[in-house]
């Protein structure tokens, strides 16, 4: 984590997958990311950005959205600017939902899935998703704003049994 003092200012969060086998439907996993203000930061989240959106003020950026896991690395990236987030910003939570095109998937279903955080090259978090195999959707990481402003991080990792919507909606009132 970094220091007390600065905080964490920009992160990059990291989903990687293998792709379905040849003739059947594509593995299609999305990174969500949740803000949530001082005066409510377990309520409904104030805003998503997912893979149709970014955040209003261009804080929080879907660089790569990948509907298959074809790809060499991380073939869906999320950039966090946390510095640059409003003040009335206190909590973001970062999760990774199943898209359910044709049937039903969980983690342990899709091979060599892989999570992860980074804040310029170093490593804060890495994920397999083994952890929550059994779930379509997990939360993956928590940042928070303290009273000096300074962002912390949290590697929270918790499975749960929802589509992309419903996924969104939850995500970041069960710690």
């Amino acid at each position: 984590m970094s220091s007390v003092s600065k905080g964490i200012k920009k992160v990059e969060v990291g989903l990687k997958w293998d792709p379905s086998p040849v003739g059947s439907p594509p593995h299609d996993l999305d990174i969500i990311a949740a803000t949530y203000t001082a005066d409510a930061p377990y309520d409904s989240p104030v805003y998503l950005v997912h893979f149709d959106s970014r955040a209003p003020d261009g804080t929080i950026t879907l660089n790569r959205d990948s509907k298959t896991g074809q790809g060499f690395g991380f073939d869906e990236v999320m950039t966090l600017e946390l510095d640059r987030l409003a003040a009335t910003y206190a909590r973001v939570v970062v999760g990774v939902a199943i898209q359910p095109h044709e049937g039903h998937k969980v983690f342990g279903d899709i091979p060599n899935t892989a999570v992860r955080i980074r804040e310029g090259h170093r490593d804060l978090a890495h994920s397999d998703l083994s952890a929550v195999s059994g779930h379509t959707a997990a939360t993956i990481a928590e940042f928070t704003r303290a009273e000096s402003g300074a962002w912390s991080f949290r590697e929270f990792i918790h499975g749960f049994e929802a589509d992309p919507t419903s996924f969104a909606a939850v995500m970041g009132t069960e710690i």
